[in-house]
């Protein structure tokens, strides 16, 4: 009897036990952290656009929503440590998120993720290493060379605010010299330099942040060539032969329209032949002295002459 009564009591001790231990998660108020945390925290960071990711945690059939916070060097050091959640990563899905718009200012952050799922969520996983928008990696500029006429024109990526491009450019020949422009944004055409025709330019550039004070590397260069253009050589051809044209062609109009006018308001007449003078007019007044005689002139009186003209 006594046996029994004391496995009996081993066996209400062993549920009472058991009992406790199934009782205590329900009597805990706080969050409970059932979720495996997020792993392998790492900001991949290139052209001043900073990507926190980090290993998903499986549920299967289910979707872990994940949450991300940030303490900048004011939160450490004048606001006791806060934390403040990310603006763009709040119960989002993705194994991933843009802090770009939350990294302002060129100093070290501290980034922390966890994992969410209905009323169940993780600890906290904080990167290893702060982040320091400083180490982002800054690629060479993407860049179109174009020709507009004889004008040399260069379109840039836009990166963004934050980037000016740093470009170089010359003429391709045996000591040509290097010239430098700054351009102070992307996407939009900007005129390097009026080329001579049958010549090449080369092109290249860089990208720099002020904010960081870094330049990245060159882009390959780029050459284009100037072809000489047939058009506008053919054009002033035509401009010079106009011209010789014009030099010959008005005086020549000029004195042709003189003459139609001279012959038009001030007509030639013609004598008949009977009017014409076929000898010398020496002859016609000169008379030998045999002939004096008959060539002498007589005074007539004015009576004579008027019978003269009426008969």
């Amino acid at each position: 009897m006594q046996t029994f009564t004391m496995v009996l009591e081993e066996v209400w001790t062993s549920l009472f036990v058991w009992f406790v231990y199934a009782l205590i998660p329900c009597l805990r108020t706080d969050e409970v952290a059932v979720l495996p945390a997020p792993q392998n925290l790492s900001v991949l960071s290139t052209n001043m656009k900073h990507l926190l990711m980090w290993s998903p945690v499986i549920v299967p059939g289910e979707t872990v929503y994940y949450s991300v916070e940030y303490q900048g060097e004011y939160e450490s050091l004048y606001m006791s440590h806060i934390w403040i959640p990310s603006s763009w990563c709040s119960l989002t899905e993705g194994p991933e998120c843009d802090v770009t718009d939350d990294i302002t200012a060129t100093v070290p952050y501290n980034l922390r993720v966890r994992a969410t799922l209905g009323s169940q969520t993780s600890t906290w996983s904080i990167l290893k290493h702060p982040f320091n928008r400083n180490s982002t990696i800054l690629t060479p500029p993407g860049m179109e060379i174009t020709k507009d006429g004889f004008h040399l024109v260069i379109k840039l990526e836009d990166l963004g605010p934050q980037f000016e491009f740093l470009v170089a450019y010359w003429r391709r020949e045996p000591g040509a010299e290097e010239h430098v422009k700054m351009v102070r944004s992307g996407g939009i055409p900007v005129h390097l330099e009026t080329m001579e025709p049958w010549a090449a330019y080369c092109v290249k550039a860089q990208t720099f942040v002020k904010a960081i004070g870094r330049y990245s590397a060159f882009s390959q260069t780029e050459c284009v060539e100037v072809q000489g253009e047939v058009i506008p050589l053919a054009l002033a051809l035509f401009a010079f032969v106009g011209f010789m044209l014009i030099l010959v062609v008005v005086p020549l109009f000029i004195w042709k329209m003189g003459q139609l006018l001279q012959y038009s308001c001030c007509p030639m007449v013609v004598l008949p032949d009977t009017l014409k003078i076929t000898s010398s007019p020496q002859k016609l007044i000169s008379c030998r002295r045999e002939e004096v005689h008959p060539c002498a002139m007589a005074v007539m009186s004015s009576e004579e002459i008027f019978r003269a003209w009426i008969s």
